[in-house]
């Protein structure tokens, strides 16, 4: 399978991954949350080059992920901001930053903290079920697939 068709498979995980799936992705989503909404601002934070940031901002706009608004009329030129779609990706980038801390610089203090603005204490995210709001770990929670989507798809492939 090429890398382009990854989001018609059935994976809820490999069609989000065709859409935020590559390192420049989701560290352009990281600086928009830190509030960065242009171009160069991007490209200079990023150290990305023009070509490959613009085909990103692209791809998030066409999937809402971002929206853009022009900011400047005689030379038009554009802000991307986070839609709500994009900002539903929030405790995505904080699992991952929380994952990084606990896994990746163990020995290392960690270069951010993020601040519950509420209660002011340093959180760490967790997940929990939405129901009984136990925490979640893999061993507790086992994938059960939706049996009519399922042969629905198989359909569409034979």
């Amino acid at each position: 399978m090429k890398w382009d068709e990854i989001g018609e498979q059935p994976c809820p995980i490999a069609r989000t991954l065709s859409v935020i799936g590559d390192r420049w992705t989701f560290l352009i989503i990281r600086n928009a949350f830190m509030g960065i909404r242009r171009f160069d601002d991007f490209q200079q934070n990023l150290g990305v080059t023009r070509h490959v940031l613009s085909e990103r901002l692209k791809r998030l706009v066409e999937h809402q992920v971002l929206v853009k608004t022009p900011y400047q009329d005689r030379q038009q030129r554009f802000e991307y901001r986070l839609t709500e779609k994009g900002r539903a990706l929030y405790p995505v980038l904080l699992t991952m930053a929380n994952w990084s801390d606990q896994w990746m610089d163990a020995e290392l203090e960690p270069i951010v903290h993020f601040v519950h603005s509420t209660c002011q204490h340093v959180l760490k995210p967790v997940l929990v079920c939405s129901d009984c709001g136990e925490l979640l770990d893999a061993q507790q929670v086992k994938p059960v697939f939706n049996v009519a989507f399922m042969q629905k798809v198989m359909k569409k492939q034979a």
